[in-house]
């Protein structure tokens, strides 16, 4: 699994014209799955996300987490994230899990931090989804579920 985390002052995404969501201060999330991910592998990767001290505190240090800030998610989902560039120009993605599977943890990612976050926003799994954001450093933390 793979998170890449960027720290925003505000982010939205757009489906069809329309904003399904949209946050303040937080994190936007990419989400990556494979195949070998599963519900343990999600929960360490919350964790540690929900953890991350990324934050500034008052003398400008990153020291605070994102219930330290009061902050927002937007999770989105993202099969590129297992793109393989080896071979030719054209990426392949046979390393990204089916859609059935990455969606199941991709919705029991969104609920488990939902337990722990007071405003979590989502993309729509599949879509064509437009994404804006203002990245807060900028600040962009990647997350490998094989490095944990």
């Amino acid at each position: 699994m793979k998170f890449v985390i960027q720290r925003v002052k505000h982010a939205s995404v757009t489906v069809d014209g329309q904003v399904i969501g949209k946050i303040g201060k937080g994190f936007m999330v990419l989400i990556g799955v494979c195949e070998e991910d599963n519900e343990t592998v999600a929960d360490k990767m919350v964790k540690k996300l929900i953890g991350l001290r990324i934050f500034k505190d008052e003398n400008g240090k990153t020291n605070l987490d994102l219930h330290s800030v009061g902050g927002e998610l937007l999770l989105i989902s993202q099969f590129t994230l297992y793109a393989d560039c080896k071979k030719g120009n054209r990426p392949s993605f046979v390393n990204a899990a089916n859609p059935e599977k990455a969606n199941a943890l991709y919705e029991y990612i969104i609920s488990e931090c939902k337990k722990q976050v007071e405003v979590v926003e989502k993309g729509e799994f599949g879509a064509d989804m437009k994404v804006e954001l203002l990245n807060d450093g900028p600040c962009t933390i990647v997350l490998d579920s094989r490095e944990l």
